[in-house]
């Protein structure tokens, strides 16, 4: 099976649809799709989140949690671990500290 997509996804996401053993839980195809939708949820919310942050003043870690919060209710549209990844996306896309509440990924 070729694959022609060229969106690389990044292997932060790929654990999220894989188990201890790195064996595929999803099929790729749908792992693709729910990176998209993702990144571009991660892309969406820029904006909102920097006037909360600059225009209301809250804390960077406090804007974020609150997104995180947000995201991991049922209507949010992505799983808890996705919601995980897209604040921890958010932030590096912000260029604000890794959110202190949620665990660093272990690189191997």
């Amino acid at each position: 099976m070729t694959d022609e997509s060229q969106i690389l996804i990044p292997d932060s996401f790929i654990r999220l649809h894989q188990d201890a053993r790195r064996r595929w839980t999803s099929p790729r195809e749908l792992v693709r799709e729910r990176y998209e939708f993702c990144e571009d949820l991660a892309h969406a919310l820029i904006e909102h989140v920097r006037g909360v942050h600059v225009e209301i003043g809250v804390d960077e870690q406090d804007v974020l949690q609150r997104c995180w919060q947000g995201l991991r209710q049922g209507a949010s549209g992505v799983s808890e671990t996705e919601a995980d990844w897209v604040v921890t996306r958010l932030a590096e896309l912000l260029g604000w500290p890794w959110p202190h509440w949620l665990p660093v990924p272990q690189v191997d």
